[in-house]
């Protein structure tokens, strides 16, 4: 059993700092002795969340190219009226005074209209009061807020799942030699002295072994339950064509139909649509695909030895 660490590369034409939270991940792969290692890379890396991931969102106000700004303005312009203090209200959003009176300014200037009423220097800095035209504006985005926090909330109970996404986002940018990948999950263990026998259940319902030894298994935590990828070179892939009289002493024998042959100069890659779905791959010769009499429609198997399956895990 052999493993990889994978970390991203960083280029050397861009220093931004990596991410806090971009952790390094394995990419465990299991293969055998006297075979090539397949080696799995990730197009590009993927933060992992220390926290459940949740949806989120903010609102931003417009006038045309100019941005008002978003909740902390809004914010703002409602503590004025509740503190009648630039200085005051500046403290409880956490904005410098100045900072403060520049975003009066600005929202005074896109409004085309005074938002707020200021008078300069007294105690706290000067007395401040809002606008009607201010206090419409502050209940008008409280309401937004409400209407945005709704909409998300109905977005996550309609079963959002981003964590999930996530994982179905690192199984896409998976890169490896193997041409042909399967998700499935272990419906069963077959324990032995040396070697496992491992069963995949494919979301069609259809079912994969592998051989790996007892180490692997350990070593990949694999148990019932849990999640694989099986990796099958196309060229161990055969192609027989289902009836009574088929006898194959390959382990797995997955059925479906053709669903597109591509002519080589000497060899054929066919492509097997599985029942229940996903795909598989197989390159037979070229005599072999007109033999067979392969084309688009035709039911066929893909048949393949326990021993031509590589497992592998996302940790």
């Amino acid at each position: 059993m052999r493993f990889i660490r994978v970390s991203a590369r960083r280029s050397r034409r861009h220093h931004a700092a990596k991410p806090a939270n971009l952790q390094h991940y394995l990419i465990r792969i299991v293969t055998r002795p006297g075979r090539p290692l397949h080696y799995a890379l990730p197009s590009y890396p993927i933060a992992m969340p220390s926290a459940p991931l949740e949806l989120d969102g903010s609102i931003w106000l417009r006038a045309g190219a100019q941005t008002w700004g978003g909740k902390s303005r809004i914010d703002l312009l409602a503590q004025i009226a509740a503190t009648g203090s630039i200085s005051a209200a500046a403290r409880a959003v956490g904005m410098s005074y100045k900072g403060a009176w520049d975003a009066i300014d600005t929202m005074n200037n896109l409004a085309g209209e005074p938002l707020v009423l200021r008078a300069t220097g007294g105690r706290g800095g000067g007395g401040a009061r809002l606008t009607e035209r201010a206090h419409k504006l502050v209940a008008t985005f409280r309401a937004l807020e409400a209407e945005h926090r709704r909409v998300m909330a109905h977005l996550a109970q309609a079963g959002l799942d981003a964590a999930g996404d996530l994982n179905l986002m690192r199984r896409i940018m998976l890169k490896t030699s193997a041409r042909n990948k399967l998700l499935g999950t272990v419906s069963a263990i077959r324990a032995g002295a040396v070697n496992d026998e491992i069963c995949l259940r494919l979301a069609g319902g259809q079912h994969i072994v592998a051989t790996i030894t007892r180490e692997s298994t350990a070593e990949l935590a694999l148990d019932v339950g849990a999640q694989a990828i099986a990796l099958i070179k196309a060229p161990s892939v055969l192609i027989a064509l289902p009836g009574d009289g088929v006898r194959l002493s390959a382990s797995n024998q997955l059925s479906g139909k053709v669903a597109e042959v591509r002519a080589g100069a000497v060899n054929s890659e066919v492509i097997l649509e599985l029942d229940g779905g996903g795909t598989i791959v197989a390159i037979v010769t070229q005599d072999s695909a007109r033999a067979l009499g392969l084309a688009p429609g035709v039911p066929a198997l893909a048949a393949f030895n326990a021993s031509s399956v590589i497992l592998g895990v996302l940790a």
